[in-house]
């Protein structure tokens, strides 16, 4: 029977289909609701879509994310199955704005499936950055000697759960002392508005590599759903740059309308961005630095899926399953 909800090709194209993220873990996008057109919809609260020219509908879903009107986009919805290691899960949680239902432990099995960094992204502390690591990777000979401590100590961990599982020990006690590596799943609902607010943080430069892999994948299923949101938000979110008084103050200080006014010149010329200028207009070190940061065009990201790399949920679950433990109960007695 054909449906009579909106849907979208592109987004049909990978419905169902599961996109490998990490080592062992994956993205699906199981559903939507909703489209570009039904952004205009509610906004306009009209059924007239088929009189509106697809300009329009652009003109107007830009118009909304540029002025932060939000209601529109929580109309369309999302719902992800995805499977990421613990320590992920837990900075995704924090994301307060989705309903999810996780793998639970107490009366599931647990894959024992670990993540591993690659050489490429395993990095000593940053220097500057409290919360994050550095962008050289480390030298390989430590990367390989912290590869043989953690394939120890998450054995140990699996060795341990295992055996509790034999002696028929609670699920919900035998599962406590595996390691924050180990994944973990979940099916994760939640509406475009939210979506966005999740993605802008989670692709930035400055996320974690790790959850910053999954934001590019489900930014990729965005572009499918509501290409035109999708790119509203690339452009105002993830391209453009907020400006603090501060530094607005600065630019209306250096910069001054042309004669015609058609333009603006810098006030003493090029050196009128200089960190003395700056410093004299009240800006932090810190502060300029972020200015001359936002008035560089940044490079466009390529969130485009590789349809290759798609694969059937089936797949998956024999995945999982080939990693979950055989467990033979001890003999009543």
């Amino acid at each position: 029977m054909r449906t009579k909800r909106p849907t979208v090709a592109a987004a049909e194209e990978i419905l169902g289909g599961y996109f490998p993220v990490l080592d062992h873990g994956f993205v699906a996008l199981v559903d939507y609701m909703g489209t570009d057109a039904d952004i205009e919809r509610a906004a306009r609260v009209s059924y007239g879509a088929g009189t509106r020219r697809v300009s329009q509908t652009r003109g107007l879903v830009r118009y909304l994310q540029r002025h932060h009107h939000t209601t529109p986009a929580e109309m369309v919805e999302f719902k992800f199955h995805c499977a990421m290691p613990i320590f992920v899960a837990r900075q995704w949680i924090r994301h307060r704005t989705a309903s999810v239902n996780e793998l639970s432990a107490r009366y599931s099995l647990l894959p024992l499936l670990f993540y591993t960094p690659k050489a490429a992204d395993f990095a000593l502390q940053s220097k500057v950055n409290n919360q994050g690591r550095e962008a050289d990777p480390a030298p390989d000979a430590l990367h390989v000697q912290a590869v043989a401590r953690w394939e120890r100590l998450r054995q140990d961990a699996a060795d341990a759960y295992g055996w509790l599982l034999q002696e028929d020990v609670a699920r919900e006690l035998a599962r406590i002392d595996l390691p924050l590596s180990t994944y973990t799943q979940w099916y994760w609902k939640i509406d475009l508005h939210n979506l966005l607010h999740f993605l802008t943080l989670r692709v930035d430069a400055h996320a974690q590599r790790e959850i910053r892999a999954y934001g590019e994948v489900m930014a990729g299923m965005l572009q499918r759903v509501a290409p035109l949101a999708f790119e509203a938000w690339l452009h105002y979110d993830v391209l453009g740059a907020r400006l603090s008084f501060g530094e607005r103050r600065a630019l209306a200080r250096l910069l001054r309308p042309s004669v015609d006014g058609e333009g603006v010149s810098v006030r003493g010329g090029a050196a009128g961005l200089d960190r003395v200028a700056l410093r004299e207009l009240g800006l932090s070190a810190r502060e300029i630095h972020e200015l001359r940061e936002k008035l560089q065009a940044p490079p466009q990201p390529d969130f485009s899926l590789d349809l290759a790399n798609m694969r059937g949920a089936e797949e998956m679950e024999r995945r999982m399953d080939k990693a979950v433990p055989a467990v033979e109960r001890p003999p009543n007695g």
